[in-house]
């Protein structure tokens, strides 16, 4: 097993890997892989947006993150659980690096959270059968059995373990143990926990995550499945492009900048008022054949007044080195405002102020130091909030 170490600011390292390894990796779309053009047999590899592990054939990848570890649990918690994330505490091992660390919080929060039993509940069953229990379900005894009395199809409530709160736990502890550079003692602990699971079914891999409601009933597992959520979401992936099996933990730094950046600002604006809508749809030309989905836009009476594109890094395309201002403009353009916000992450661009000739737009460039505690990087955000109201009044 040939393993690669990457950190997230890599600008690239030469890599020997045969033809078929490096073609492989390029399909994955886990980092950026290409051939040496002066020797064949090393390949460039960089990294992609993506932090984690990932198994790639027979390739091991592993990324390092820039952002802190700790750090990077309140923005996915945030991001996908807005506020309430914040009530919740997970202590992770600052030493450790990502899959250890994940590792580790999983099997400790699922350990607590069951320390009592597994949480029973109520489940609704549709299954065949020779006993009626329950209701008939006329229409598929019908469909499926053209007016034979036997087999049932019945529906009916079964009070048992495997509810979705208790799956979603099982699965992401399954999957956690399949992820290259998880350490001994949490895979230890992890098959520890699963024993505890004998009767729960876990979830197929392309199965959406269940839905559950946080109540008084499963507050002790509130936190361990918030975090198990984060798990499945990292490890969703078995195939990539091209058909490339892909075994991992991987985030997506670009999507987890946008999601966070979108779920504070919507908290940040709300004693403002208005409505704040994500990947707004819009067309760039009257055909309508060009679509825009401007990250942010926030509403007041019905009317765009502020317009947000938050992006981790610059976008950069050769022949085109500020794609991102032509893109600002464009929304800009179409939603007839004079101003439009850039938010970067801190040390990966700067803060900027453009006035566009001729037009006046101005665009404005935020950064957001996402090193800094959690208190204060959603303060930041409180500021751009403010700045945007300023903006949508003048």
């Amino acid at each position: 097993m040939t393993v690669i170490r990457l950190h997230e600011l890599d600008r690239g390292r030469s890599v020997p890997l045969a033809p078929e390894q490096g073609q492989r990796l390029a399909r994955s779309e886990v980092v950026r892989a290409a051939p040496n053009p002066f020797d064949h047999s090393l390949w460039t590899i960089a990294p992609h947006g993506k932090v984690g592990a990932a198994r790639v054939g027979d390739l091991e990848i592993h990324i390092a993150p820039k952002v802190p570890i700790a750090r990077l649990l309140f923005l996915l918690g945030y991001a996908h659980h807005g506020d309430a994330w914040r009530e919740e505490s997970v202590a992770l091992d600052e030493a450790a690096t990502l899959v250890p660390a994940f590792a580790q919080a999983l099997w400790r929060q699922t350990q607590r959270a069951i320390h009592q039993g597994l949480l029973p509940g109520y489940v609704d069953i549709s299954e065949t059968s020779y006993v009626l229990r329950g209701r008939l379900r006329e229409t598929e005894q019908l469909h499926r059995h053209h007016g034979l009395a036997i087999p049932l199809e019945i529906r009916h409530d079964e009070f048992t373990v495997d509810i979705p709160e208790n799956r979603i736990l099982l699965t992401a502890c399954e999957r956690m143990l399949t992820v290259p550079g998880v350490d001994a003692q949490s895979a230890r602990m992890l098959r520890h926990v699963l024993r505890d699971f004998a009767d729960v079914s876990p979830l197929a891999r392309r199965d959406p995550i269940p839905t559950w409601l946080p109540t008084r009933l499963n507050a002790r597992y509130h936190t361990a499945l918030r975090l198990a959520e984060l798990v499945l979401r990292a490890t969703s992936a078995e195939h990539g492009p091209g058909g490339v099996a892909i075994n991992g933990f991987l985030l997506d730094m670009p999507q987890l900048f946008e999601d966070f950046v979108t779920a504070a600002l919507r908290d940040a604006l709300a004693p403002y008022g208005g409505r704040l809508r994500s990947q707004d749809p819009h067309f760039l030309d009257e055909a309508q054949q060009v679509n825009l989905k401007p990250d942010i836009v926030w509403y007041q009476g019905g009317a765009p007044v502020a317009v947000v594109d938050a992006k981790y890094k610059a976008e950069k395309p050769k022949g085109y080195p500020n794609a991102d201002l032509y893109q600002l403009l464009a929304y800009c353009t179409v939603l007839g405002l004079p101003v439009g916000h850039l938010v970067y992450a801190k040390g990966n661009e700067t803060p900027v102020r453009h006035i566009v000739r001729r037009s006046g737009t101005e665009i404005l460039g935020h950064a957001l130091d996402l090193d800094a505690e959690p208190s204060a990087l959603l303060a930041q955000l409180g500021r751009l909030a403010g700045i945007l109201h300023r903006c949508s009044v003048t």
